[in-house]
């Protein structure tokens, strides 16, 4: 049997906090006991009120979603909570996760994934939205495939590939590593090769998108 929650929503836009509110009202037994327009308000709700869950809009003004979610973590708080974000990097995830947050969820998937991750919530299991989880896939999948075609290159062309990352010349390459420009071109049509890029620019594009591979 799914438990039923009292659940406080914090967003300072009053119309997605009305839609949202609206949604959950009519969808699951779920209680909306209190709506909140800043981070501050939320915090004074969440303390008076103890709500099972609290959803927080992590940029909101006054104090901010994972601002709120840290006083509740020092007041050790019972209240779970519900990440509401466009923020689609792993980061700004793995950050809510550090706070306990139960549930991540974009803002542009909430009318499809709010009531899973209340249920999911409320039975003590963390919820992120399935576009986060099928965008980091794909990310890990090319950054697998980068990492296959970084590990083909000699030293002196990673060598190479490092300084290219950092937006250096070629006549800058060939002055930190002491070679000339020529053979610091023949590593850069050796790298393009070995990775399968063509095209102006497109070995920076390369090297600075996977930087963080070398």
């Amino acid at each position: 049997m799914k438990k039923t929650c009292n659940i406080l929503i914090a967003d300072d836009h009053p119309v997605f906090r009305k839609g949202l509110t609206d949604l959950i009202s009519e969808y699951s037994d779920h209680n909306i006991i209190a709506e909140a327009e800043n981070g501050q308000q939320a915090a004074d709700m969440i303390g008076t009120l103890q709500p099972d869950i609290a959803i927080l809009d992590i940029d909101m003004p006054g104090l901010s979603g994972f601002e709120v979610a840290k006083e509740l973590n020092r007041q050790k708080s019972k209240t779970k909570i519900i990440f509401l974000t466009m923020h689609k990097e792993e980061e700004i995830l793995n950050k809510a996760l550090d706070y306990n947050a139960g549930g991540y969820i974009l803002k542009e998937c909430a009318v499809d994934d709010i009531i899973d991750c209340i249920n999911y919530v409320a039975e003590g299991k963390v919820y992120v939205s399935p576009v986060i989880s099928g965008l980091f896939l794909k990310r890990n999948h090319a950054n697998n495939d980068a990492r296959s075609l970084i590990d083909t290159l000699t030293s002196s062309e990673l060598k190479v590939l490092t300084l290219i990352a950092e937006e250096k010349t070629s006549r800058e390459i060939a002055e930190s590593l002491f070679i000339s420009i020529r053979t610091v071109e023949a590593h850069r049509s050796n790298i393009c090769n070995k990775l399968n890029i063509h095209g102006i620019n497109s070995l920076l594009i390369f090297a600075l998108d996977n930087k963080h591979l070398f």
